[in-house]
């Protein structure tokens, strides 16, 4: 992808990826999910950085760790439940959570009847996966992209 033309430029004017890569049966939960690309709009490789909106009743994704990418969430507007190994924490705007690869398994729910919109960021580190307690699914990423299977192997 080519950098724009200018070095700035109005975070909600980038164009939104909707839907999921997980299996059909997952994806469900992430339906609504709005995520807008800002890394990828300046061609930044090594850092993903996305504004994501998540509507009444979505999450972020599935319960999840990932083996080698660390993560970090920024909440910019309305409220969203941290859904982690330690519990459920109640996020608002101006506050922030981070997640080294391998800690704890995390996701952000909505539960309010209002959008919220956070900006996640992450590293871009070759070789990543993700387990997922609360499922059985796992992932692999790979030069072509995320690949996800049955926790024993067996593919979708």
């Amino acid at each position: 992808m080519k950098p724009p033309r200018h070095p700035a430029l109005v975070a909600a004017d980038v164009p939104a990826r909707t839907g999921s890569n997980y299996p059909p049966e997952f994806a469900i939960r992430v339906a609504g999910r709005r995520k807008q690309p800002l890394g990828d709009a300046f061609g930044l490789t090594n850092l993903g950085v996305n504004r994501t909106t998540l509507p009444p009743g979505c999450q972020s994704a599935l319960r999840h760790r990932h083996h080698v990418q660390d993560e970090f969430v920024y909440v910019l507007s309305g409220q969203l439940f941290l859904v982690s190994d330690e519990g459920e924490t109640l996020l608002h705007a101006g506050m922030c959570a981070g997640f080294p690869h391998g800690g704890s398994a995390h996701h952000l729910v909505n539960r309010s009847d209002t959008d919220a919109v956070y900006l996640e960021i992450g590293d871009r580190f070759p070789g990543d996966g993700a387990d997922y307690p609360d499922d059985d699914l796992k992932a692999e990423q790979s030069e072509k992209g995320w690949r996800f299977t049955r926790k024993n192997g067996e593919p979708f």
